[in-house]
């Protein structure tokens, strides 16, 4: 009888080049496009490769159109999450069990090209990089608002951040196995990757790409998922909000110390009238601050009590290539 360690280490195969991350919450309508369109670009690379599609808690038919796409091609791993846990923790939980010696995450909608990747793994084989950028060189088919707003995202990640950010850089990047482990090392509870990956100093470079429409189906990620991307992104990385709450308390003590003074003045050359106005707008703009400084130190003090509740940021409920590694040692124990 075979040694079923043995036998189980034996049948598992090398790990591959290349690993494709790909975040999928109710893609039914995208998901087999997208895949008609990768898997002949990653067949063409003539590599080892994998796809992890991870399955973020979708309630339409993608789960069982994922397990219908991996039974038709191999190299496509599930992983299912029990329940929808949100775009970051997918991504993370797909950077983190990829196997590959670099790791390309992607959207499943196709507005970024998977036709970049190749270029992506030559430029970082090439000239030894860990981290290659998709940069959006045209965002024509974003609408107006969209197209604003995510300038002004991106202006004041980078005064966080500093220019190590490429401006117009999502979540479309080639990270190298060293990059992947450090960012493994990091003790981040809501890491978010546009900031934590150029923070690295990593060496990297970038390729430019047209931003196109979905292909199908609509957005997963509102105004209201922007918004929330936009505080976890200031509050994870920087203390700015609470030294802006200081400076806020500061001014208004200053205008209330000048008013004050006025007030003090106009009193005694007996030029007061008795009114409510100026009283009104003080304890407006008092209250104001008094909130503002208010909601910033909650927004630190939630994530301080989040962190230390220490809970996982997603369950796996299913992953595929587990499920495949087990039956093989199973098969290997009762071998003759």
């Amino acid at each position: 009888m075979y040694n079923a360690a043995v036998s189980a280490e034996q049948a598992v195969p090398p790990a591959p080049l290349l690993s494709v991350v790909m975040p999928i919450y109710n893609e039914q309508e995208a998901l087999p496009l997208t895949v008609q369109r990768l898997r002949p670009i990653l067949d063409e690379l003539g590599i080892h490769y994998e796809v992890v599609g991870i399955d973020d808690g979708s309630t339409d038919a993608t789960p069982a159109i994922m397990q219908k796409i991996h039974q038709d091609w191999p190299e496509f791993r599930i992983v299912r999450f029990a329940r929808n846990s949100g775009h970051q923790a997918a991504l993370t939980a797909g950077i983190h069990r990829a196997y590959g010696d670099y790791v390309v995450s992607i959207d499943a909608d196709l507005q970024d090209p998977p036709e970049k990747i190749p270029e992506m793994l030559a430029l970082a084989r090439e000239k030894n990089l860990d981290i290659v950028y998709g940069v959006r060189g045209d965002r024509g088919t974003d609408t107006f608002f969209k197209r604003r707003t995510a300038g002004a995202y991106y202006w004041l990640m980078r005064k966080l951040v500093g220019k190590n950010m490429p401006n117009q850089a999502g979540d479309f990047r080639l990270l190298s196995r060293a990059a992947v482990d450090a960012l493994k090392a990091m003790p981040e509870h809501q890491p978010v990757y546009r900031l934590l990956v150029p923070w690295l100093g990593f060496p990297s470079g970038e390729v430019v790409y047209v931003r196109e429409e979905r292909v199908a189906g609509s957005t997963h990620y509102p105004l209201s998922k922007m918004v929330r991307l936009a505080i976890d992104s200031i509050t994870n990385f920087s203390a700015s909000p609470l030294r802006l709450a200081t400076w806020l308390g500061l001014l208004s003590f200053v205008l209330c110390f000048c008013l004050g003074i006025y007030t003090t003045v106009e009193y005694a050359l007996g030029k007061t009238v008795p009114g409510w106005s100026s009283l009104f707008i003080g304890m407006l703009f008092l209250g104001a601050v008094q909130l503002v400084c208010i909601g910033l130190l909650g927004e630190y003090v939630g994530r301080i009590y989040s962190a230390a509740q220490a809970r996982p940021a997603y369950f796996v409920g299913y992953d595929s290539a587990e499920d495949n590694s087990a039956k093989t040692a199973k098969v290997s124990e009762y071998a003759v």
